[in-house]
């Protein structure tokens, strides 16, 4: 079976306004077994989005979803983004991951306030 490793930046301190998000340094999976990469944002501000990104080696980062509350489903790599209910932590869960998922996978605060989501 081929070994698929995704890794999670090395410590990102994103800070806006009051906000800080922290990720573990890496997380490892087997292709074809689902994985929850996990963000952590205790002082998010109501209303704020939280958003997920994903640098495939040698590329900028790309946006993956993003989401102010509950869950919403990830078509590529196929997934699903969950927020707590207290928003102090997200998950960014791989159903099946792909040898070309290995990637840095990033989580943000957006301090713009949502619309509704």
């Amino acid at each position: 079976m081929d070994f698929l490793s995704l890794l999670l930046v090395f410590f990102s301190a994103v800070t806006v306004s009051r906000a800080q998000v922290q990720q573990e340094p890496s997380a490892e999976t087997s292709e074809g077994i689902g994985i929850n990469i996990t963000c952590s944002h205790p002082n998010v501000q109501p209303g704020y989005y939280i958003h997920w990104y994903r640098q495939l080696p040698g590329r900028g980062p790309t946006f993956l979803v993003s989401a102010v509350s509950g869950s919403k489903q990830v078509p590529d790599p196929e997934g699903q983004l969950w927020v707590s209910a207290d928003r102090r932590s997200s998950a960014l869960c791989l159903t099946r991951p792909r040898l070309g998922d290995a990637a840095v996978y990033y989580c943000a605060v957006d301090p713009r306030e949502s619309k509704g989501d």
